[in-house]
């Protein structure tokens, strides 16, 4: 992508977490804060837009796989759910000893790119499984696979304790569950001028980027979850563009646009340009481009 440039923050280590809870303790709570068949849309559309080597993508998939390097156990059997699907499947060579690896995601669209792209560059003896499912109701068999990877994928989900405890009920005994998920601090920035464009163009604000879980419910989740031993971390990425409007490209290409079931679809032209320049005089750097944060919070 023309323009973009990446640069990644020192992690942030957290081994305490509060007891806040990121969502209601009712698990039989129907509240649909995302519109799944709109993001499932948005997945087709960026399964065709996605370059093959997205820089973030690749970059957080890298360290999300570097967790696997702390384990001396052997994974046979690897389910990959959703998310940046296909970083994950060409980086995960070597990694793990897999044997068998089922690639899953609710886009017939994204799993078809998967699957042409593994056909093409299939150099190893790695049995693949393709699979269109929805993490938030796992077609998977109890204690039948012994790692979970989901790479930014599980934060679009309505119930993301459910969908964790879904995935722990999935693993064998001892098997491992890592995770990414985008975090409260992500494109802050876009947040800041949409809500300030918001309130001078049409005196009052609607959202129009997806709420997030915050650091501190992070632990809370792995552990209502039922996994033991649960170890979070985060990372921050600036990631430099030359203008809003190629941000919102590279969120279109990432499949990452809002997905808000209340959200009022139409955004008034007028707000648009006024997000777009308050954007640019906000946080423009020296040398014209604009930055936007990433942060990703990890967990096993």
């Amino acid at each position: 992508m023309r323009g973009l440039s990446l640069f990644r923050k020192k992690p942030l280590p957290f081994s305490t977490f509060s007891s806040a809870p990121f969502c209601t303790s009712n698990s039989n709570n129907k509240l649909k804060i995302f519109d799944r068949q709109l993001k499932r849309t948005q997945r087709d559309r960026a399964a065709w837009l996605m370059p093959p080597n997205d820089p973030l993508l690749h970059t957080v998939a890298e360290n999300l796989l570097d967790r696997l390097q702390d384990c001396k156990k052997t994974f046979p059997t690897a389910l990959c759910l959703g998310g940046s699907l296909q970083a994950i499947t060409r980086s995960l060579r070597g990694h793990g000893a897999i044997e068998k690896l089922i690639v899953m995601d609710s886009s017939y669209d994204m799993i078809q790119v998967c699957k042409s792209a593994v056909d093409v560059s299939n150099d190893d003896n790695m049995e693949k499984v393709f699979v269109v499912g929805d993490e938030e109701f796992l077609p998977i068999k109890e204690s039948s696979v012994d790692l979970i990877i989901s790479c930014l994928g599980l934060h679009w989900t309505n119930d993301l304790p459910g969908a964790m405890i879904q995935s722990r009920l999935a693993l064998k005994p001892d098997g491992l569950f890592l995770a990414a998920i985008l975090g409260g601090e992500t494109l802050k920035e876009l947040r800041i001028a949409c809500t300030v464009a918001q309130m001078e163009r049409e005196g009052g604000i609607s959202p129009r980027v997806s709420p997030l879980a915050q650091v501190r419910d992070a632990g809370n989740l792995l552990t209502r979850a039922g996994f033991t031993l649960p170890g979070v971390d985060v990372d921050e990425y600036i990631v430099k563009y030359e203008s809003a409007l190629e941000l919102i490209e590279h969120l279109r290409a990432m499949g990452e646009t809002n997905a808000l079931s209340q959200m009022n679809t139409i955004l008034n032209r007028d707000t648009a340009l006024a997000t777009a320049a308050i954007y640019d005089s906000m946080f423009a750097a020296e040398d014209g481009t604009i930055p936007a944060t990433f942060q990703s919070q990890w967990g096993k």
